[in-house]
């Protein structure tokens, strides 16, 4: 099978956050399938400054086992590259499948468009993009957006594209946007190791709280340092990681420092990967991730798999972490969220952590996400359309 992956931007371009892994370790696994020949057409953007790009020239084969990227140079935006256009309908020629991940970007229309006269079959990946125009008023160019989506419904053809979504919410959202389209629910998977690792929890009585991920006004920072302030407590700590407009990280940080909280109780940690991003994990308590709007939210698996108990807004999708005994999902406002907190400082944290790691164990590997994914379009391609 001949899958072709379209995507605006590719590993190791970490700043633009959870997509990215995802995308990557996907196709990881996908391209161990002997029955899989897979190609990747993306840009060489690493962050949203023209300038912020990848060396692709240096960038290891083993990157990418047993597939191949075809990088791009961007000129516009956060993603646009003329020569990734051009690309694409001959890409999308070869290919018996397409791929598509990112809704509000420049490779996407071209994409449709091309796969419609192609006739090619394809699964999109919206990433939380639709839903988080649908369900987060202040999400940003709304009415571009739904025009957007307007230009996307009328190139598609009915029961040629079908959307890969990670919730039932985001299912609903998603198909009220693009109604010519199908859903198929996947969950995305996550690295888990082996083994949890010794650690000391609570350290000298102090409860050490995590926010990770992309710094952005949806991931509701602002109520989680209201939090801190109302928990008025020293024992707190705070930690956030990660990274985002500068702009928005100033703004962060200033009012922190307004609620008297800037290196006090609450730390910027900038962005992190690989080892020292095992460390954040190995050095917290709790996670807390207060989104207001996010289909999967990676990072709740990622801490789960390293053994972290979470706190997660109900406006992502992880409703099962009580059930399953390894979190608390509440309302986002600050009020709930320091009951949250307090609450599971009480609990055993512990016990919480090991039942995260070995829930994400026995369902969210990657092996069987990739596995999944690939009888998902082999369902597809046996329902080959004709114009």
């Amino acid at each position: 099978m001949r899958i072709l992956h379209i995507v605006p931007t590719y590993y190791p371009a970490t700043y633009w956050g959870g997509p990215i892994f995802s995308v990557y370790y996907l196709n990881n696994e996908l391209a161990k399938l002997p029955e899989v020949e897979l190609n990747v057409l993306t840009t060489d953007a690493a962050g949203p400054q023209r300038n912020n790009s990848l060396n692709v020239t240096t960038l290891k084969k083993e990157l990418y086992p047993n597939y191949k990227v075809h990088f791009t140079h961007r000129i516009l935006g956060n993603s646009f590259s003329l020569k990734m256009v051009w690309k694409t309908f001959f890409f999308i020629q070869k290919a018996d499948i397409v791929h598509l991940t990112a809704v509000y970007s420049p490779p996407t229309i071209p994409t449709l468009f091309f796969c419609r006269i192609l006739k090619k079959p394809v699964v999109w990946s919206p990433r939380g993009a639709i839903l988080e125009a649908f369900e987060w008023k202040d999400a940003r160019k709304q009415h571009v957006k739904r025009i957007w989506d307007y230009v996307c419904n009328t190139i598609i053809k009915s029961g040629t594209v079908t959307l890969h979504v990670t919730s039932e919410e985001e299912k609903e959202a998603s198909l009220a946007r693009i109604p010519k389209a199908q859903a198929i629910i996947l969950k995305n998977g996550v690295p888990v190791p082996q083994n949890l690792p010794q650690r000391e929890w609570l350290p000298n009585g102090n409860t050490r709280l995590l926010f990770i991920g992309r710094i952005h006004p949806k991931k509701g920072i602002e109520n989680l340092l209201d939090t801190i302030k109302l928990l008025n407590d020293s024992s707190f700590i705070l930690k956030i990681y990660g990274t985002g407009e500068q702009y928005y990280i100033d703004e962060l940080k200033q009012y922190a420092s307004d609620l008297g909280l800037l290196n006090s109780s609450v730390f910027f940690m900038g962005h992190v990967d690989g080892n020292e991003k095992q460390n954040a994990f190995l050095n917290a308590d709790i996670c807390v991730i207060p989104s207001h709007s996010e289909n999967f939210g990676i990072v709740i698996s990622e801490s789960l798999a390293h053994g972290v108990p979470v706190i997660a807004s109900r406006q992502t999708p992880w409703q099962n972490m009580e059930e399953k005994g390894c979190g608390l999902w509440v309302k986002n406002d600050p009020a709930s969220l320091a009951q949250a907190i307090q609450k599971i400082r009480s609990m055993d944290i512990e016990e919480m952590g090991k039942n995260g790691w070995l829930w994400m164990k026995d369902e969210f590997g990657w092996e069987r996400i990739a596995q999944k994914t690939y009888t998902t379009y082999q369902e597809i391609l046996k329902g080959n359309y004709d114009d």
